[in-house]
C-alpha cells in the first residue's frame, strides 16, 4: 500500500493522534449508531459483559452513592453513558501515554490518520443521515398531539418545549434535515470533507446547544459530533485561518488517498464504500417510511382522537356537579396516541391511561399502567354529531359520560398560520 504524504511529526501531533483514535474507536464501538450493516444486533451481543463492568467500576472504584441499573434507551446520557466515557477517556489516555513511550521512532502515522479520518468521516455522516432523514420525513419532531395543546406552558419540560417548538412547523424540519444530509452527503468523499465538516460542525454545533439549553437528553452524542468535526478540520486549520481570517492565499490541500499496488484491493474499497452508502441511504428511507406508519404526522390517528368535554358525567345513577375541588370527575378525555389516552380531572390533574379501542363492537378497554388489573370497560356510541357517549363501568362503578369534541381549529397555534404581509406583530 503507498501513499504520496510523507511528513515528520510533532511529539505533541504523535500523542495527539495516539490519543483519538483510541478516544474514537472506543466510542464508536460502545455507539456504533447502526453505521454498519446489523452492527445493532452484533452491538447486542457483545455488549452485555460491558454493562456488568460498568456496573462494577461504578461501584468499585467510582464509588457512585447508587447502583447502576439503567443502561442506554432514549436516553444517551444515562449514568452508564457517562461511566462509559470516562473510562473511554481514561484508557485512551492512558494509552497515548504508554503508546507513546514504546514506539519512539514512527516518524508519522500518515497511513492511520488517513483510515481513522474515514471512519470517523462515515461515522458522522451515516449519523447525520439518521438525523436528517427523521426531520425530513417529520418523524422526530411530531406536530402537537391533543394533549399537548392543552398542556400549559409552565406545566412542559424544557425538552417537551423545544419538540412543540420543532415540531410545529413543517418548512423549519425540511430546512434543518436537509442540512443534516447534506453535510452527510459532503462528508463521505475527499474532495468535500472540509466543506461537509464545516457545515456539520454548524449543524452538530445546533443540536449540541438544543441539547445542552433544552435539557435533551443526547448530549454526549451530539458533544462527539461536534469534537469529530473538529478533528476533521484539524488538518486543514492553517488553511481555514489564512482564508478566512488573514485573507492570505492558500494552497490546495493533499488529499490524495493511500493506494494498492495491485487494482483489485483499490476496486473492491470502491465497491465497497459504493455499497455502504447505497445501503445507509436505502436503509434509512425504508426505516422512515416504515416509522410513518406507526408515527410522526404521517402515521394514521387512533380511533376517537382528538379532545373531548365532559358535559354529564353519570356514577351510579347520580349525577355529579363540575366542582373544580372533585379529583374523581372528568374534565376531558385526550386520545393521542394509539392505544393511549388522557383524562383531565375537575381540579386540573392530568392522568394517562392505556386507552384500547375495538371499532368492530364499539367498546373500550381503559387501564393504568401503575395497576393494569384494575380495568374500565365502556362500549361507546355516536349519538350525534360531535357527540361522544360512554357507558359502562369505571372503578366499579357505573358510568354514563356524555362528551362534546372539540374542534383542533380553534386553537390559535393551529388556525394563525403563514403570512406574508402582517401590518402589526401577531405575538400572542
Amino acid at each position: 500500500m503507498e501513499t504520496t504524504t510523507v511528513t515528520s511529526w510533532s511529539f505533541t501531533q504523535k500523542f495527539l493522534f495516539r490519543f483519538f483514535l483510541i478516544l474514537f474507536l472506543s466510542y464508536i464501538f460502545f455507539n456504533p449508531n447502526g453505521v454498519l450493516p446489523y452492527s445493532d444486533y452484533v452491538f447486542n451481543f457483545y455488549i452485555p459483559p460491558f454493562h456488568q463492568l460498568m456496573v462494577w467500576i461504578a461501584k468499585n472504584i467510582l464509588h457512585l452513592s447508587y447502583p447502576i441499573t439503567v443502561f442506554t434507551n432514549g436516553s444517551g446520557d444515562t449514568t452508564y453513558d457517562y461511566v462509559v466515557t470516562l473510562c473511554i477517556a481514561v484508557i485512551s489516555l492512558a494509552a497515548a501515554v504508554v503508546w507513546s513511550i514504546v514506539d519512539r521512532r514512527t516518524s508519522n502515522y500518515n497511513k492511520l490518520f488517513y483510515w481513522l479520518r474515514v471512519i470517523v468521516r462515515y461515522y458522522v455522516a451515516i449519523t447525520m443521515f439518521a438525523y436528517g432523514f427523521a426531520k425530513v420525513f417529520k418523524l422526530q419532531f411530531p406536530f402537537f398531539s391533543p394533549d399537548r395543546l392543552l398542556e400549559p406552558y409552565g406545566n412542559s419540560s424544557p425538552m417537551g418545549l423545544a419538540w412543540n417548538f420543532l415540531g410545529f412547523s413543517k418548512g423549519y424540519n425540511y430546512v434543518m434535515g436537509f442540512a443534516e444530509l447534506l453535510s452527510g452527503i459532503l462528508l463521505l468523499f475527499r474532495r468535500t470533507t472540509t466543506l461537509g465538516a464545516l457545515i456539520t460542525l454548524a449543524v452538530a454545533g445546533n443540536i449540541m446547544a438544543i441539547n445542552y439549553c433544552f435539557d435533551v437528553p443526547v448530549k454526549l452524542l451530539s458533544t462527539t459530533l461536534v469534537v469529530m468535526s473538529l478533528f476533521l478540520l484539524a488538518n486543514d486549520i492553517h488553511r481555514l485561518v489564512n482564508f478566512f481570517f488573514l485573507n492570505k492565499p492558500t494552497q490546495a490541500a493533499q488529499i490524495s488517498a493511500p493506494f494498492f499496488r495491485k487494482k483489485w484491493p483499490n476496486i473492491l474499497l470502491a465497491v465497497l464504500k459504493y455499497g455502504l452508502i447505497c445501503y445507509v441511504i436505502i436503509a434509512n428511507i425504508q426505516q422512515a417510511l416504515s416509522g410513518m406508519k406507526e408515527y410522526g404526522d404521517a402515521a394514521p390517528r387512533p380511533p376517537l382522537h382528538g379532545i373531548y368535554n365532559v358535559e354529564t358525567f353519570v356514577r351510579n345513577k347520580d349525577t355529579l356537579s363540575s366542582l373544580t375541588t372533585d379529583t374523581t370527575r372528568w374534565h376531558q378525555l385526550m386520545v393521542s396516541y394509539p392505544g393511549f389516552a388522557f383524562i383531565k380531572m375537575m381540579n386540573d390533574t392530568t392522568k394517562g391511561f392505556a386507552f384500547n379501542v375495538d371499532t368492530a363492537t364499539k367498546k373500550i378497554e381503559m387501564f393504568s399502567y401503575k395497576d393494569t388489573a384494575k380495568k374500565s370497560n365502556f362500549v361507546y356510541s355516536l349519538p350525534q354529531q360531535n357527540i361522544l357517549l360512554f357507558i359502562g363501568k369505571l372503578n366499579n362503578d357505573s358510568v354514563v359520560i356524555q362528551m362534546k369534541r372539540y374542534d383542533l381549529n380553534n386553537f390559535r397555534l393551529t388556525s394563525r398560520g403563514f403570512h406574508w404581509v402582517n401590518e402589526y406583530p401577531f405575538n400572542r
